[in-house]
């Protein structure tokens, strides 16, 4: 999908408020308020706005620790078994398929370091996942992002 100036304006403008309204986005971006429902059902239906799902704070919420883990899994069954299994974990917040010694990259978060170990012990049940690295997330100096892609998309600079 190719986007223009306005509709990198508009994502912008979602992006740092996205409790923002159409008729004020409308107001702020200096367009009809139709011109601004057009662009985001657009923008929706293309998947470039993904979803409306407010960002969870998962340390607020008691699971401070944040871990990523390569999974070697189980050959011959495919991903759907161990992604299944991976699902039913709470604590698992995303799963990438990926290149290299690993098949799986996974984001999980546990209550405490201890905890983290019941969460990877839950994670490698040896039928779909055979093995794990684990690394352990100190800081997040650059929290997850994407604003500054609406930008390199766009033809037209700021």
């Amino acid at each position: 999908m190719t986007l223009d100036r306005l509709d990198a304006l508009l994502l912008e403008l979602l992006h740092d408020e996205p409790r923002i309204g159409v008729l004020e986005a409308s107001r702020r971006l200096g367009v009809a308020r139709g011109t601004v429902q057009s662009r985001l059902d657009r923008l929706e239906r293309s998947g470039v706005i993904a979803d409306r799902s407010p960002t969870l704070g998962a340390a607020a919420l008691g699971f401070p620790v944040t871990a990523f883990a390569t999974l070697e899994i189980a050959q011959g069954q495919g991903h759907s078994a161990v992604i299944e299994h991976l699902s039913a974990i709470p604590e698992v917040l995303e799963a990438h398929t990926t290149t290299g010694a690993g098949d799986l990259l996974i984001r999980v978060v546990a209550r405490t370091h201890a905890d983290l170990q019941r969460v990877i012990n839950e994670i490698v049940d040896g039928r779909h996942v055979l093995r794990s690295s684990t690394a352990i997330a100190l800081e997040t100096p650059i929290p997850p992002r994407s604003v500054q892609l609406v930008w390199a998309a766009a033809p037209e600079p700021r």
